[in-house]
């Protein structure tokens, strides 16, 4: 998984990313790992309330300032707060899970990995809490409770800021060639040999991180087939991968391939160094599907792209005859607090009390906004009023908060074996070197694996 950039700028992979940063999007920061008393947090040690949160600023220091003001209202309960940028996080807390040494309160993607955490036994069942605080239930986006929910329980507390994916362009490229964005996968596909008549890659992609190419099945799959389609290939349906809306999505996009869809080499494009946002804003390629946390970072990095009203926005179009509902979205539904279920009760007790009156207070959800985010926060949308990235808020607000469905992620929400087989069928696909069935065999066998 990759690592998001500074908020305001921005990869897609902060741990918190969904949300957690990204998605205010944050790019961790290399400063190293630091931890305070207490660090097993609660765990099988009998220690008192821990957390560990990620690096990388503005996000760290909301993390950090919401740890601190519960603390010091709550100087009995206090959190021992450790810090560690994200390689390392992900390192650490696998080796303090599998020891019973982990901290109280576990920064978590959900979906797949989470999954794990609950067969094992490692993390808490949530659902009485959350039946315990509905007021604070409904506070959340609803759409942001299914990467928290295994076999109908809930084991995360969805927090921060929410990260759909979407289909940007340059609207001097579409004024130049006299078309408007594309509301229809037919439009897309007609729009292809327009631009490279004009001598504009029709769509910027980042192919060499290959989740980048992901973002373009998992839009399709859902268009297609609507939710249910990835539904049953997360829960294990017998080659799930070989439904026909399956081979019509991994078809179609090796359709656009073909088309000459994506610029030239984009199989040597990287995201994590931004040159496929670079491509877009500087008025080689008129489209781009990435996701919402890169707003911040064509903003700084584009010259006037944004500040000149020349970036537009829209969701992913839809697909004739498909089963997709087209207000359903994909990306980072939150970012995810899980709780430690070899902590110790007191530990326990300060943890949920820290879900319940610390992470989503008045402040923070002004500090996620201020920061270029929006939070996972109904009615947090009567705060953009007045700042200056007010349009582009809203849009994020309604694409998350009214999305029918709001799909995971797919290498967050599948096991890590399986997310690791994804991408690497999906180079595969997006380089012509394996047929759509041939794809679908291959994540077949490695999802029964």
């Amino acid at each position: 998984m990759t690592v998001p950039a500074p908020t305001g700028s921005a990869g897609r992979r902060s741990f918190l990313a969904l949300a957690l940063a990204a998605p205010a999007l944050t790019s961790l920061a290399a400063c190293g790992g630091s931890s305070g008393p207490g660090q097993a947090g609660g765990s099988g040690g009998g220690d008192g309330p821990s957390m560990w949160i990620l690096t990388g600023q503005p996000a760290e220091g909301i993390r950090t300032d919401a740890v601190e003001t519960f603390n010091e209202a709550n100087p009995d309960e206090e959190i021992a707060l450790a810090s560690f940028q994200n390689d390392a996080y992900k390192a650490k807390i696998r080796t303090a899970i599998g020891a019973d040494q982990a901290p109280t309160i576990i920064p978590t993607w959900g979906g797949g990995g989470l999954r794990d955490y609950v067969g094992n036994g490692q993390v808490e069942d949530l659902t009485p809490f959350f039946d315990d605080n509905p007021e604070l239930k409904g506070e959340l986006f609803a759409s942001a409770f299914a990467a928290a929910t295994v076999d109908g329980k809930i084991y995360a507390m969805p927090c921060e800021t929410v990260s759909p994916i979407v289909l940007y362009h340059d609207k001097r490229a579409f004024e130049k060639v006299g078309a408007e964005p594309p509301t229809t996968w037919d439009e897309l596909m007609a729009l292809v040999p327009v631009f490279n008549d004009a001598g504009i890659a029709p769509i910027s992609l980042g192919g060499q991180s290959r989740w980048t190419n992901m973002m373009w099945l998992e839009y399709l799959y859902d268009r297609i087939g609507g939710a249910q389609l990835f539904t049953s290939i997360y829960e294990g349906q017998p080659d799930g991968w070989s439904q026909p809306g399956s081979i019509e999505a991994l078809t179609k996009v090796q359709d656009l391939v073909r088309a000459g869809g994506f610029i030239n080499g984009f199989a040597s494009v990287t995201a994590d160094s931004n040159a496929d946002q670079a491509l877009l804003y500087s008025g080689k390629a008129a489209m781009m599907l990435h996701g919402s946390w890169v707003y911040g970072s064509m903003k700084t990095d584009g010259g006037d792209f944004v500040t000149g009203g020349h970036l537009g926005y829209s969701t992913f179009p839809t697909v004739t005859g498909g089963a997709g509902d087209p207000t359903a979205t994909v990306g980072n539904p939150a970012g995810y607090y899980a709780m430690s279920a070899r902590a110790t009760p007191e530990a326990k007790e300060a943890a949920k009390k820290f879900f319940a009156e610390g992470v989503v207070t008045d402040a923070t959800t002004k500090a996620w906004i201020e920061s270029g985010s929006v939070p996972v926060v109904t009615g947090s949308d009567s705060l953009f009023a007045g700042t200056e990235d007010a349009e582009w808020l809203q849009f994020v607000y309604d694409l998350a908060s009214g999305a029918a469905t709001f799909q995971q992620s797919w290498d967050q929400a599948l096991s890590p074996t399986a997310a690791e087989a994804l991408l690497e069928n999906i180079e595969k696909l997006f380089g012509l070197t394996v047929t759509p069935q041939e794809f679908a065999d291959a994540m077949n066998a490695a999802s029964a694996s």
